[in-house]
């Protein structure tokens, strides 16, 4: 196990910039072959992953620059306050899903990210509505997709903080 949490470490950036294009992934996926349409804070999660997908990327090359590589924890620091900003939002949207509390009032999607099943639809004369933020559009095993980015989001931001504070000789970077 100690190995394991090693080497997590060790390639933490590498592994918050696959895990954040692999949510960007499966996100579109679920839009474009499950026909489900983003709603306004499904967008806002997708921000959090583009913003850590950047910061992951710009990580990796800042360690594999010698004189900047003592900076490289710096980015453990940003990528945990990004993934607890997702978590945040995932837990506000969860919360409008389970009628916690009211959505915003832009619950709705402005109609720009419009997903291909439904335009497909449209074309074929559906009537597709736009979806809305309390409304949770799947669910599996009782938590809907905001509801599983919260601990995603929260295992994120985990990590990165172990990663920002484990000493880069402990993992044999410096």
């Amino acid at each position: 196990m100690r190995r394991l949490i090693h080497a997590v470490l060790r390639h933490w950036l590498l592994i918050a910039l696959a895990t954040s294009a692999a949510m960007l992934a499966i996100a579109h996926g679920f839009e474009t072959f499950g026909g489900l349409a983003p709603c306004t804070l499904c967008l806002r999660q997708r921000e959090v992953y583009w913003v850590a997908l950047v910061l992951g990327g710009s990580g990796v090359i800042v360690s594999h620059v010698p004189r900047l590589a003592r900076f490289t924890r710096i980015f453990g620091v940003l990528l945990a306050l990004v993934f607890l900003v997702g978590m945040g939002v995932a837990v506000y949207h969860a919360g409008a899903e389970w009628k916690w509390w009211p959505g915003p009032t832009t619950c709705a999607s402005t109609g720009a990210h419009v997903s291909a099943a439904a335009l497909a639809g449209l074309l074929h004369g559906a009537k597709v509505s736009a979806p809305h933020c309390d409304e949770a559009a799947w669910r599996m095993l009782g938590l809907s997709m905001a509801g599983w980015n919260v601990l995603i989001s929260l295992k994120l931001a985990v990590w990165s903080l172990l990663f920002a504070t484990t000493p880069a000789r402990k993992l044999g970077d410096d």
